[in-house]
């Protein structure tokens, strides 16, 4: 397999994570953009790609850790979203979120996640400790779920429930969930794009963002059909599947930006 198609293999999931730490598609795509230039002018790192992803992240990471520091503010240039996400990011450590994004979100492990932020593995393991402690910190708020599996549903109930959140109300399908959003508009909505009735999850979440401007998470089995690169996509994307501590830290993510419309 050539180095383009092995490094294609990882982007999607790159841009994913780009987006989550980031907290905007536009600019974690000009980091994603900026690794592969970086790649391309260093015959050194562009061999060392070859290794999988480990090494890819790792440039990554140095692209946005340099860019990150030496960065100016861009003041009024920045609107809506974007500028209340930028807002956040100033006020907490990143270093917290990049280790707890990566051994969740990504599924690297801790020697891994070590190595690609170029740091011993007990400083990796701190630094997720801490932000833990940080998600826990978040203010609670209500939850929507639209799944159509029952089981899945109830295990997502245990889990908002356990992290200080109300569920506000679930639902198997897109009418469903216009039911329980006509009562009560959520803070946070968790959603499944394939339905009990065969209706889309994509479509309820659209129902709900014409209303009001709240995170969405996708978890789905189908991440394929979301990381097409040819429409604007989610920023907080769970594959089943899935493991808490996933769910947890995008839930975290989420209520951090306080919205996952594209930016």
């Amino acid at each position: 397999m050539s180095l383009g198609k092995r490094v294609a293999e990882h982007l999607p999931f790159l841009r994913r994570y780009a987006r989550a730490l980031t907290g905007s598609q536009k600019t974690g795509d000009t980091y994603v953009t900026a690794t592969l230039e970086a790649a391309l002018a260093d015959d050194e790192l562009k061999a060392s790609l070859e290794n999988g992803r480990v090494p890819l992240y790792r440039a990554f990471n140095k692209v946005w850790a340099s860019s990150y520091t030496e960065a100016e503010p861009e003041g009024d240039a920045l609107t809506g979203h974007e500028a209340a996400a930028q807002d956040h990011l100033g006020r907490i450590t990143p270093l917290n979120r990049q280790a707890l994004l990566l051994t969740t979100l990504e599924d690297f492990s801790i020697t891994d996640t070590a190595t690609i932020m170029d740091m011993k593995s007990e400083d990796v393991e701190s630094l997720i400790k801490e932000a833990v402690r940080e998600i826990d910190d978040e203010s609670a708020t209500s939850v929507l779920i639209i799944e159509d599996e029952p089981l899945i549903s109830m295990q997502l109930e245990d889990l908002v429930t356990s992290l200080g959140h109300e569920v506000c109300g679930t639902a198997a399908t897109r009418t469903q969930a216009a039911e329980v959003v006509a009562n009560k508009t959520p803070g946070l909505v968790l959603a499944d794009i394939q339905l009990a009735d065969g209706s889309s999850g994509l479509d309820a979440v659209d129902d709900i963002l014409a209303i009001s401007s709240v995170p969405v998470i996708f978890i789905t089995a189908y991440p394929e059909r979301l990381l097409t690169g040819t429409r604007p996509e989610p920023t907080y994307l769970v594959t089943k599947p899935f493991q808490e501590e996933t769910v947890r830290t995008a839930i975290s993510q989420a209520l951090f930006f306080g919205s996952s419309r594209p930016l």
